[in-house]
């Protein structure tokens, strides 16, 4: 092989590790969360903050969130611009960065204060809502306007589901914390 050849050869490989490089940005974040049924103002479905997939219509499906950054630091709505949760239905909701659990419930529970702070966003099941799987993705935006995408796993299971019927509301009931439950944000 001619040096020519080698050289193009080699301009070639560079330019190509150059491209893949660049668009493999770094993650910024690390992204978790789950799905846990909430109330409404006009009542309560069953326990809430529970973990939950399955939901039927008029049922509050509360996703929540938590984004660190790569030292492991919480960022609060000082450090991101915002979530957004994207339903595969094309609906969007944006989520808010709160101290948990609400003051409504510290007070009910005569707890000394909040234990938790993570980002939440909240989704009634219309009425008339199809039953089946619902995609989501959430969208973390920092405070000079970059993204990431977290995406579930692809697998129908582990996806929340819309199951047949109208959920029969009730009104809510505040339970207190168990004895003993820690306050976790000494």
């Amino acid at each position: 092989m001619t040096t020519r050849k080698l050289f193009v050869l080699g301009a070639a490989l560079a330019s190509l590790t150059l491209t893949t490089a660049q668009a493999q940005e770094p993650r910024k974040f690390f992204i978790e969360g789950d799905i846990v049924r909430g109330n409404s103002q006009a009542g309560m479905t069953g326990p809430i903050c529970v973990l939950a997939n399955q939901f039927k219509r008029k049922e509050v499906v509360v996703f929540r969130m938590r984004v660190t950054d790569i030292t492991g630091k919480p960022l609060d709505d000082k450090a991101l611009k915002g979530i957004t949760v994207e339903l595969s239905d094309g609906n969007k909701l944006k989520a808010d960065w709160r101290l948990r659990p609400p003051k409504s419930v510290i007070d009910a529970g005569g707890l000394p204060g909040p234990v938790d702070a993570f980002w939440t966003a909240a989704w009634t099941v219309p009425e008339t809502y199809p039953t089946g799987t619902l995609g989501f993705r959430y969208v973390v935006t920092d405070a000079s306007g970059h993204t990431q995408t977290w995406e579930p796993l692809r697998e129908f299971r582990s996806l929340p589901t819309i199951l047949d019927g109208v959920a029969e509301l009730s009104p809510i009931v505040r339970q207190p914390p168990p004895p003993g439950f820690p306050n976790l944000m000494k």
